[in-house]
């Protein structure tokens, strides 16, 4: 097997990117008709983190947060759910944590986050070049991390010495449009990212944008998969198709009756990795991360909703199986 895996059966991740606080509706409830919302711990980086502890997994977030009361929330949310907060750092001024604000509901969804002046996009070279990435398996990063200066900058400084130190880099592309100056720039940098890296997860419509045409995205993750070690190319409920050694892949998903359709990406991303560092072959893998995104999008929050292993075990057992492909 490659380094890549090799690495991620270590089952000690350092992550790169932002944490968040999220508020979210009642089931079925739009904003507007809410008299309340509950809170819990989100970002895609900090919601991977989360996962992967709950599965029994090790992981370590680098970012920075606000000073202020929700910055204090995320970092104690953090440690309830296990991840390690050694490279979490404060940043005051008018710098503040992203929040977002979301339905619990499938039908009209809506999902907003506040992310001017972020804390997150402060991390500098001096975040990255603090960490000790030789104690670590592998690095994983979401691809908002790179949407702003000087966080982009530093993040590909974490990429060169994560190299160094002999970890595989994992990218979730993880594209959204709203926190990048551009799309021009957001193209030439996701495809920056994606061939500095041994292992990529995204959908359809992310590896069409990093082709520069939406029609041609299976084109593109095919073309990455000639120099990338691993690529999943996921396409909703069709399920994924996953390229490694020449060989295609093809897996389905968990049906459910979904509460929302945030959180699946970061949970099949932790339920992928923790299960391939427990043991389990490459398409067994695959279906345990999809049945992991299948829990979380029944189930109201992001990191609050991801399986631990107990339940990860009891879906399966008691789910009638996946999709054909």
């Amino acid at each position: 097997m490659s380094d890549l895996f090799e690495g991620i059966r270590q089952n000690n991740f350092v992550i790169v990117g932002r944490a968040g606080i999220d508020f979210f509706t009642d089931a079925g409830v739009a904003a507007e008709d809410a008299d309340r919302v509950t809170v819990g711990l989100g970002g895609s980086s900090a919601n991977i983190g989360a996962g992967i502890c709950k599965l029994g997994g090790k992981a370590s977030l680098i970012t920075r947060v606000s000073d202020d009361s929700v910055g204090s929330y995320c970092i104690g949310q953090l440690k309830r759910y296990g991840v390690e907060t050694e490279y979490v750092s404060t940043m005051g001024g008018e710098y503040r944590n992203s929040l977002a604000f979301y339905e619990s509901r499938v039908q009209g969804h809506r999902n907003v986050i506040y992310r001017n002046g972020a804390a997150d996009f402060q991390m500098d070279d001096s975040d990255v070049e603090a960490v000790d990435y030789a104690k670590f398996g592998a690095l994983i990063t979401a691809g908002t991390v790179f949407a702003a200066e000087p966080s982009r900058s530093a993040t590909f400084k974490a990429f060169d010495l994560a190299k160094q130190a002999g970890l595989p880099i994992i990218f979730d592309v993880d594209y959204r449009p709203y926190s990048w100056p551009s799309p021009k720039v957001a193209s030439e940098v996701l495809t920056r990212a994606s061939y500095a890296s041994d292992m990529i997860v995204g959908n359809d419509d992310e590896f069409g944008f990093i082709a520069g045409d939406y029609s041609k995205g299976l084109d593109k993750a095919r073309e990455l998969s000639e120099t990338v070690p691993l690529i999943v190319y996921k396409m909703g409920e069709k399920g994924a198709l996953t390229f490694h050694q020449g060989e295609e892949i093809r897996t389905g998903i968990y049906p459910v009756k979904a509460l929302k359709p945030t959180g699946a990406g970061d949970s099949f991303m932790a339920g992928f990795v923790t299960s391939i560092a427990d043991g389990h072959d490459l398409k067994t893998a695959l279906l345990r991360g999809s049945a992991c995104a299948s829990v979380t999008v029944s189930r109201p929050g992001c990191a609050p909703a991801m399986a631990d292993r107990a339940t990860l075990e009891a879906f399966l057992s008691d789910h009638p199986g996946p999709t054909t492909a």
